[in-house]
This record gives structure tokens, C-alpha cells and sequence, in this order.
């Protein structure tokens, strides 16, 4: 009986499509783009939905959907309304990372692509729960490019940039959680947030008296910072 012998055994990229969804509100013109990570599960139209009274801030609004699909098993959805995530984590810190770099890889090929078509003055992202431990890798390896960034329910991973070279001067941060997440605890965000500090960041740590869940308590306090950090909300009436 003859043996059973591997010849080749290697690795090749497959590639799936990823939707994303490019909005402009207000008056025509130079103007910020707010790039949207949404959580766990989530896909764009969830998340658009779930963020809706930050539309009415002047800007382009880019959602983009997490590139690996969750599995339906009740088989009752289609492909299209399944949720996503963003990273593939199974504990060990090497792949989490590796995870985190390629699909800001990723991230950043549907930025330049779109870049190019409007006029951007400004770049912010938004990230909820997973979607804020992508968009604060994003924003902590691609400095350069990134002014504001708001996570919320989600950890900003400074440990993974102690060793790298990074200038975070010009960076805007808002570090949102809730005090009853019992999802993502609050105190290593708090953690993260001070030492982003102490790297010149101007960072703003809030608790909320919520849980993990984003709802419109968590919506408004990320649009009054945005309104407060200069982004012009079109739907803002003052008292």
C-alpha cells in the first residue's frame, strides 16, 4: 500500500466583498470625514441606524462593514444582513494583532480610494465596542492621517505601540464607557486613556451611568464632543 505524503502545503489570499456606505450631509464643501467602526454582530445598516442623529453633523459619513461575516445558523438571513466582525481573536496576542493590521490595511484602502473623490479637511473615526478596539489601532498606527477619535464600550490597545515610534500631539481623543459595562470593563480603558495621555494626546475620559449597549445617551455625548471639538451640527439648537 503506498504512503500518503503532502507535496505543498501553503497559504493564498481569498478575497470576499465588503460593503461600505459613503454619505454627505450639509453644505457643500471642504469638510471633515467621520469614518464609522460598528460593534460585534453589527453591519452597516444596524449601525447607521444606531448613530443616526450624528448625520446631522457637516461631514462625509463613511460606513464601512467589518470584513468577516458571522455565520447565520437559523439560516433565516441572507448573506447580505448577517453581522460582522472586524479581527479574528482566539486569545493569543500575535494573531490579535496581526488581525488589527490587516484590516486596517483595509480600513485604509477604502479611505484613500474615497479621499480622492470629496474634499476632506479633517479625519475622525468612531468606534463602538469591537469597532473602537479597531478604530483606536487604526488611529494609533496611522497617526499621521487621524485627528479625532471617539471609542466607546472598547479599549484603546496602547500597550501594542509602547515600543513603536508615534506622534500623538495633534490627536483628539474621547474615551466613552459605561460604568455598568459589564461587557468591556471600564477601568483598562481608563488605564489606556491616561498613558495616550502622557503621550501628548489631549484625551477626555467619560463614564457613563450605562451599560454596554450603545443607546442614545452614549449617540448624544459623542455628538456634543464632536460639536464641541469644532464639527458643525447642522441640527443643534441652542437654549
Amino acid at each position: 500500500m503506498g504512503g500518503r505524503d503532502v507535496l505543498v502545503s501553503g497559504k493564498t489570499p481569498f478575497r470576499i466583498e465588503v460593503p461600505y456606505t459613503l454619505i454627505e450631509s450639509g453644505q457643500k464643501g471642504e469638510k471633515p470625514m467621520i469614518v464609522y467602526l460598528h460593534g460585534f454582530g453589527q453591519n452597516v445598516r444596524i449601525f447607521r441606524r444606531k448613530v443616526d442623529a450624528l448625520l446631522n453633523l457637516r461631514a462625509y459619513h463613511l460606513f464601512i462593514q467589518g470584513p468577516y461575516p458571522i455565520y447565520d445558523e437559523s439560516r433565516k438571513r441572507k448573506v447580505r444582513d448577517w453581522g460582522r466582525s472586524w479581527y479574528l481573536y482566539d486569545g493569543e496576542q500575535q494573531q490579535f494583532v496581526r488581525s488589527l493590521e490587516l484590516t486596517s490595511e483595509f480600513i485604509q484602502e477604502v479611505i484613500d480610494k474615497l479621499i480622492r473623490l470629496v474634499d476632506v479637511n479633517r479625519l475622525a473615526l468612531v468606534g463602538y465596542s469591537m469597532g473602537g478596539y479597531q478604530a483606536g489601532y487604526f488611529a494609533l498606527s496611522r497617526w499621521k492621517h487621524v485627528n479625532d477619535l471617539a471609542v466607546v464600550g472598547g479599549r484603546i490597545k496602547t500597550e501594542v505601540f509602547r515600543e513603536r515610534s508615534g506622534s500623538y500631539g495633534h490627536l483628539n481623543v474621547l474615551a466613552l464607557h459605561g460604568s455598568a459595562d459589564v461587557s468591556v470593563e471600564a477601568g483598562p480603558q481608563r488605564e489606556s486613556a491616561a498613558e495616550l495621555e502622557e503621550w501628548g494626546a489631549k484625551v477626555d475620559f467619560r463614564e457613563l451611568d450605562r451599560g454596554h449597549e450603545l443607546d442614545d445617551a452614549y449617540v448624544e455625548e459623542l455628538r456634543g464632543w464632536l460639536r464641541d471639538s469644532g464639527y458643525v451640527d447642522e441640527g443643534y439648537v441652542e437654549d
